[in-house]
């Protein structure tokens, strides 16, 4: 399970890591978004709001952590937000405590977010704001409050831009998997 703030990288290291291992790659915001019967998250959030996306979100991640995705392991991404709400963070630590689940943070400072966000601008603007802030200005709010709980929940904490910042070829190969 790869977990990080929204630019950490989590979609396009898990399709390398996905495809080293020979398994699927499955984002949970995708799923999400379909149970919620939208195109994107960005959707979701805007037509439903973010208590109940969280709360889809928490359905969507139990029915992943049920699955069976075959002999191979799966690589789920999560949304940025998942591990704070209360409901998903039990199954994430039941699935780690379980053994079924290695949790790997994808972890990046601000200015790294921020520098990604403004270079992919079509999905900052689609993004909705989550804490009143700018889609750019909010990233050092949410970096603050969700580091703490991903560096609790993670097995594994990557420095995605370490040494000046390591291709996401570099990081799925540092990368520490069964």
């Amino acid at each position: 399970i790869l977990i990080g703030l929204r630019a950490s990288g989590k979609t396009t290291i898990g399709r390398l890591l996905a495809k080293r291992l020979g398994g699927k790659f499955i984002d949970l915001d995708d799923r999400t978004a379909a149970r919620l019967q939208c195109a994107s998250t960005a959707e979701a959030l805007v037509r439903f709001g973010e208590p109940r996306f969280r709360a889809a979100e928490a359905e969507a991640l139990a029915h992943e952590l049920a699955t069976e995705h075959g002999s191979s392991p799966s690589i789920l991404s999560l949304g940025g937000g998942t591990p704070m709400h209360p409901e998903s963070l039990a199954r994430l630590l039941a699935a780690q405590q379980s053994g079924i689940a290695r949790i790997i943070y994808l972890r990046a400072e601000a200015p790294t977010l921020i520098a990604r966000l403004r270079a992919s601008a079509a999905e900052t603007s689609a993004r909705p704001s989550l804490t009143g802030l700018g889609t750019l200005e909010e990233v050092p709010v949410l970096l603050a409050k969700r580091d703490p709980v991903y560096r609790d929940l993670a097995d594994e904490v990557i420095a995605v831009d370490e040494g000046g910042g390591l291709s996401a070829a570099e990081v799925a190969a540092r990368t520490q998997l069964p």
